[in-house]
């Protein structure tokens, strides 16, 4: 195991800085984590800020895409990713992209100037 020493230094603006030869950290973030649910986060720092399970770095897309391939959501959770997501984070991304595409009444929502996603690219 390697320990790193870090060096804790007051900013002119009170805020401390870790000196860490040049590792990220998360002290003095400026970007925040969204909270899209109970089990999906975006965080600018993992992925790019993609949408993933919180604590893994399992895309939303990747999930859906498993589901849309046919999966059962039993095999995507226990075989595919090893137990490492539950099935109750399924559901959720299941229901965020529905909520992204459809209204609470199941109509399509209006999307930006006019264009409607198609399926024909998938």
């Amino acid at each position: 195991m390697i320990l790193i020493m870090l060096a804790r230094l007051p900013n002119r603006d009170g805020k401390r800085t870790v000196i860490n030869d040049g590792m990220k950290t998360k002290v003095n973030r400026k970007q925040d984590v969204i909270e899209l649910g109970q089990f999906i986060v975006a965080d600018p720092l993992i992925c790019h800020g993609k949408p993933t399970f919180k604590g893994t770095r399992i895309m939303v897309w990747q999930i859906l895409d498993d589901v849309a391939d046919g999966h059962s959501w039993e095999f995507i959770c226990n075989v595919r990713w090893g137990g490492r997501i539950p099935l109750a984070a399924i559901a959720e991304a299941v229901k965020l992209a529905r909520r992204a595409l459809l209204d609470r009444h199941g109509r399509l929502l209006r999307v930006s100037a006019g264009k409607v996603p198609s399926l024909a690219a998938a």
